[in-house]
C-alpha cells in the first residue's frame, strides 16, 4: 500500500472513529489521557521497548495505569496514548485495513491504561 494514499487528516479521523467505537463503559472510565498521533516512535520509546526498528512500534502508552493511581494522583499532566502513523500504515495490508488496525492498536494501549501488561493480554488472547 502506498502510504501517501492516507493523509494525516484521514488517519486522525479514523482515530477519532476508533475512539467512538469503544464501548461506552470503557470510554467513560478513561480520564486524563490524550490520544496523540505521531509519525514515528522516538528513540526513548524504542529504548523502553528494547527495539531498534521504529516500524515495530505501532502504539505506546505513557503514564500511570488506572490500577496504580491512588488518592495522591491529582493535578497531573495527562497520560498519553501514542499511535504511530507510519508503522501502522506499513503494517496494514490495504487502505481499507487501516481503520481496523488503528482500532486494534488503540484498544491495546487502552488496556495498558487499565493496568494490563503484554503478558496478561497474551494470556487472554487479545493478540
Amino acid at each position: 500500500m502506498e502510504r501517501r494514499q492516507v493523509t494525516k487528516g484521514e488517519f486522525e479521523a479514523w482515530v477519532a472513529e476508533a475512539w467512538e467505537q469503544l464501548p461506552e463503559r470503557f470510554r467513560e472510565r478513561v480520564a486524563n489521557v490524550a490520544v496523540v498521533v505521531e509519525e514515528w516512535p522516538g528513540p526513548d520509546v524504542l529504548r523502553r521497548k528494547g527495539l531498534r526498528n521504529p516500524a515495530g512500534v505501532l502504539g505506546f502508552y505513557y503514564g500511570v495505569p488506572l490500577s496504580r493511581r491512588g488518592r495522591g494522583y491529582n493535578l497531573k499532566l495527562p497520560d498519553k496514548i501514542y499511535l504511530y502513523r507510519q508503522p501502522i500504515l506499513m503494517h496494514a495490508r490495504s487502505r481499507e485495513a487501516v481503520p481496523a488496525l488503528i482500532g486494534r492498536v488503540l484498544r491495546h494501549e487502552i488496556a495498558h491504561y487499565f493496568g494490563m501488561d503484554d503478558e496478561h493480554l497474551k494470556r487472554i488472547g487479545a493478540y
